[in-house]
């Protein structure tokens, strides 16, 4: 799990790097949320869990200003406090507390990797880099997903209702379909979806 961790940050950080200014203020999969916005809800996310491993203090609320004048940068610091935390010797025996409640170390690597992976995928959506993502990690995460009781996480604030999608679609659509996210309006190609679904 720390692997695939350290995977999804690596392409997530491909992403990040890609993203110009102008692009800040675009529409993601993710509902009501621009790329800023969820960039920096991923930024103080990171800066929470590796806060939460360590025992330190993270420095600030999950959607305080984490970006400031270079996102880029802040995702880069957070990413090395994450990469260290979750490689501690200790970290998958460490109970986690998160907004649902405390999780054992292995369930938060769960949803930490689901973290970063989703949001990376949001991210290259919206800025048109699905190219940066890493299909075999999509793949292999919405397997894990369709294995687990998933009903628990679609309510507001977490996953809304799975939505409609081709078969044969990439994978990193698949699993943000399955995750409620709306692609309809992204430029993923329209065949994708057969039609309407989902919320």
């Amino acid at each position: 799990m720390i692997d695939q961790i350290d995977r999804a940050l690596d392409m997530t950080a491909a992403v990040v790097k890609g993203i110009t200014d102008a692009r800040l203020t675009d529409p993601t999969p993710c509902p009501e949320w621009d790329v800023r916005t969820e960039l920096n809800h991923l930024v103080g996310g990171m800066r929470i869990f590796a806060a939460e491993l360590s025992g330190a203090d993270p420095g600030g609320a999950h959607e305080d200003d984490w970006l400031g004048s270079d996102p880029y940068a802040a995702f880069v610091t957070a990413a090395e406090l994450d990469r260290t935390a979750w490689h501690r010797p200790e970290a998958l025996n460490t109970t986690v507390r998160l907004g649902f409640g405390a999780v054992p170390g292995p369930m938060a690597a769960l949803v930490h990797l689901t973290e970063v992976l989703v949001h990376g995928a949001d991210l290259a959506v919206a800025t048109e880099q699905e190219h940066l993502l890493d299909q075999p990690a999509c793949a292999h995460l919405h397997a894990i997903m369709r294995e687990m009781d998933f009903a628990a996480f679609r309510r507001p604030a977490m996953f809304g209702p799975e939505r409609e999608i081709h078969a044969d679609a990439p994978a990193h659509q698949r699993l943000l379909a399955f995750l409620g996210r709306d692609l309809r309006s992204a430029a993923t190609g329209s065949a994708a979806w057969p039609g309407r679904a989902g919320r």
